[in-house]
């Protein structure tokens, strides 16, 4: 396939990630990771860094999406930062040393991971769980224990931690919309942690690819991040005026399309 075809659809996947960044408060790994993997063994990737590649690549672009995404929620009021500020401390522990643990497993049993966890994701959107509201949120212990929890799965899977944290937000009677938006936010400490982790874990590993930081692809990083910043407000505007409840389903038949299409990628 020429680079040409290859432009086109790292930026086609950047106005995807980034529009359902907004529109949802998630990061866009659940698009992301599966995506990248299958575009990597296409390229011809060393077979055992192809998923490392894609975690690696994905929570880099989530920088960029998140910054945009939460830019677009604070100016709706949506942005609780109270809640930022006290989980991001463990977030950050958690994102950090997750990446150390993703490093050091092999694709196959990191990817079968990564479906179920999609798996997981997947049903919650097309059942439209919703946790009843029935507490308060937990003190400054309890949020660095929550922080850690949500950092180390997202850092498994390279997500900005939404299907994890706007949940949680719900349960302790958060509204939801400010709960996406504050789960845009605390995608940034969750991306910048994991890229710092995959970029370390990477940087000594022979054989990545040529224009490769540690597990960091910059051309797919670049592509993708470009498209990504412009679209997440868009997403961000249309999540107060689409059913997004009907999106959440429809978003859960693609996640776990593209997760069996990544699948049949490593085990063809």
């Amino acid at each position: 396939m020429e680079f040409d075809l290859w432009l086109v659809a790292y930026l086609g996947l950047g106005a995807i990630v980034g529009f359902f960044a907004g529109l949802l408060g998630v990061g866009g790994g659940g698009i992301m990771v599966p995506m990248l993997t299958t575009f990597f063994v296409a390229q011809g990737f060393p077979h055992e860094q192809v998923l490392h590649m894609a975690l690696g690549t994905s929570m880099a672009t989530i920088v960029l999406t998140s910054v945009s995404s939460l830019r677009a929620h604070h100016a709706r009021g949506a942005v609780h930062w109270n809640i930022v500020r006290s989980i991001t401390p463990g977030i950050l522990l958690g994102t950090f040393g997750g990446t150390f643990i993703a490093s050091r497993v092999d694709t196959v049993p990191l990817a079968i991971f990564f479906v179920c966890f999609m798996a997981y994701v997947s049903i919650q959107m097309l059942l439209n769980v919703k946790p009843k509201p029935s507490r308060n949120l937990p003190g400054t212990a309890g949020m660095t224990a929550v922080g850690m929890g949500i950092g180390g799965v997202s850092a498994l899977v390279a997500i900005g931690g939404g299907s994890l944290s706007v949940p949680f937000m719900t349960w302790c009677n958060v509204k939801v919309q400010h709960a996406i938006g504050t789960s845009a936010a605390i995608g940034l400490p969750i991306a910048v942690a994991g890229t710092v982790g995959y970029l370390v874990n990477g940087w000594s590993v022979a054989g990545t690819p040529s224009l490769s930081f540690g597990y960091i692809y910059l051309p797919a990083l670049v592509l993708v991040g470009i498209v990504s910043i412009f679209m997440a407000p868009v997403g961000a505007s249309f999540a107060h005026r689409l059913p997004v409840a009907t999106l959440k389903k429809i978003f859960a038949g693609v996640l776990m399309l593209l997760c069996a299409k990544m699948l049949y990628s490593l085990f063809a």
